[in-house]
């Protein structure tokens, strides 16, 4: 194989792939990325078993072939090579080295065969649909904080997929959580998901998307089965499994009947919040809110060290609560709102409270209280 290829284009390419790449493996192969010359393109493949990435890249190719390098090295030797350097990459008869030449720097690499590489075999794929990249963007930009990091309760390690109808209207719904708190944030249904199975994309796979997301594609492609999906993102192909388990049904946790509206203005709330949250124990993060004819009152107790208090005028006009958060919880939530307002809907100190936008808003979250 031999084959040039412009510094930046490459060190891109090496930037979506080799994340997936694990830094320590049991298997050796699984810490190289495969590499194929073809016509007039460099093909790039990682994978950890679960989840792989490919891309394609414009190059000049002298001498069609394929091999494997390994991932974080490789990355690491063109991010130090100068702007605008040439790459060389050229592999020598059976010796199983990769030789990596630009300018008078030179590097020679050990590989192995291109053969042992791991396909991650896809089988069909049962639904095939575009959302837009900014849509999708926002599903999961939205849920990602409320996935579950307990191991034992392997089918909340994700964001949960699925069509819903809402009131005779197609949606495509995200929904995440932990048991502390829930995530779901919806939009139109696209063309060619209705009756797709509900699937759930593990958390490494949803991280990996935000990042594609964010590299300027207008347009995702998916294709899914009830095992695999598959995300185009221009030249970029993520593929992975998704978790076998089936998602708790989440519209039990939301509330229907919380009759207490109370609006606030979400940064100064945020801020308040924040602010008494800094005499919380690193355990508990509990934060007071008592509630009571405009205002509300944010109290924090630490026998440890001390107690804080502040007060805010809110729009609550009904009867007095007392009820109990976890400051980090009411944090990560109020900076998912768009609005300048948010509004809570309680009901009592032990039941879960709605928060969201406004009513009907497409994103909607619930949070557990906690005792205090």
């Amino acid at each position: 194989m031999k084959v040039t290829v412009e510094r930046a284009a490459l060190l891109r390419s090496l930037g979506h792939v080799h994340r997936v790449v694990e830094r320590r493996n049991t298997i050796p192969i699984l810490s190289n990325i495969l590499i194929r010359a073809s016509g007039s393109l460099l093909g790039l493949k990682a994978t950890d078993l679960d989840l792989e990435v490919t891309e394609s890249l414009a190059a000049d190719v002298g001498q069609e072939g394929a091999t494997t390098v390994p991932a974080h090295m490789l990355y690491d030797i063109v991010r130090k090579l100068p702007d605008g350097a040439q790459v060389s990459l050229e592999t020598t008869g059976e010796a199983g080295q990769m030789v990596i030449r630009s300018g008078r720097s030179r590097f020679t690499l050990q590989t192995l065969p291109d053969s042992d590489f791991p396909d991650l075999a896809t089988g069909e794929m049962t639904h095939r649909f575009t959302v837009s990249a900014a849509e999708l963007h926002r599903l999961i930009e939205k849920t990602q904080f409320a996935i579950s990091t307990e191991e034992t309760r392997y089918y909340l390690n994700g964001i949960f997929l699925h069509t819903i109808d809402v009131m005779g209207h197609a949606m495509l719904r995200a929904v995440a959580t932990d048991g502390h708190r829930l995530a779901r944030v919806e939009t139109d249904a696209p063309d060619g998901s209705s009756g797709m199975p509900g699937i759930i994309v593990p958390r490494k796979a949803v991280s990996e998307i935000v990042k594609l997301v964010e590299t300027g594609v207008t347009e995702v492609s998916i294709e899914l089965s009830t095992s695999k999906i598959r995300l185009t993102f221009g030249e970029v192909v993520l593929t992975t499994k998704l978790i076998d388990g089936t998602f708790p049904d989440y519209q039990r946790v939301i509330p229907t009947a919380n009759d207490k509206s109370l609006f606030i203005d979400k940064s100064s709330f945020a801020a308040a919040v924040d602010r008494v949250s800094t005499i919380s124990s690193e355990r508990g993060r509990a934060v007071k809110l008592a509630l009571a004819d405009h205002r509300l009152t944010l109290s924090v107790t630490n026998p440890d060290s001390g107690s804080a208090t502040e007060e805010i005028e809110v729009d609550y006009d009904q009867s007095a609560i007392e009820i109990g958060f976890n400051a980090r919880y009411l944090l990560d939530i109020t900076a998912q709102l768009d609005g300048d307002t948010a509004l809570l809907k309680l009901a009592d100190s032990g039941s879960p409270t709605l928060i969201q936008d406004r009513e009907g808003a497409s994103a909607l979250y619930v949070l557990m209280p906690m005792r205090v």
